[in-house]
C-alpha cells in the first residue's frame, strides 16, 4: 500500500512559521478527516523541535473535541469503520482563527468546518 503524505511542502511550511509568531491564535493550515468515520482535525501549527508533532482542534467523534497537540504519524495509522486511511481536505478554506472553530465546537459538540 502506496502511503500518501497528508502535508504539502508549502503546508509544512506555514505550520513552521505559525510555529515562529508570537501570535497563538492561528487560522488552520490544514483539515484532515476519516472518510468513514467522525474524526477531524484542523491543524494551525507544528512543534518547533519535533515537525511530526502537531497542534489544532482535534476531534475523534467522542463528544469531546479539544486544542492540543498530536503526532502526524498516530493520524496517518487511524482508520476508520470501512478501514479508510484518514484524508485531506482539498476544499477547506480557514475563514477564521480557531479560536472561533473551538467555540463553535464547543457549542455543537463536534468540528463543522
Amino acid at each position: 500500500m502506496v502511503e500518501i503524505d497528508l502535508l504539502t511542502l508549502e503546508d509544512r511550511v506555514r505550520l513552521l512559521v505559525n510555529a515562529l509568531a508570537g501570535e497563538r491564535d492561528h487560522f488552520p493550515v490544514v483539515k484532515l478527516f476519516t472518510p468513514d468515520a467522525g474524526a477531524t482535525w484542523l491543524i494551525t501549527e507544528c512543534d518547533l523541535d519535533e515537525p511530526d508533532r502537531l497542534f489544532g482542534l482535534c476531534d475523534l467523534g467522542l463528544n469531546c473535541p479539544e486544542l492540543g497537540f498530536v503526532h502526524l504519524s498516530e493520524i496517518k495509522e487511524v482508520r476508520g469503520g470501512l478501514g479508510l486511511p484518514v484524508e485531506r481536505d482539498f476544499h477547506f478554506n480557514a475563514e477564521k482563527p480557531i479560536s472561533a472553530y473551538a467555540a463553535e465546537t464547543r457549542a455543537k459538540g463536534r468540528i463543522v468546518a
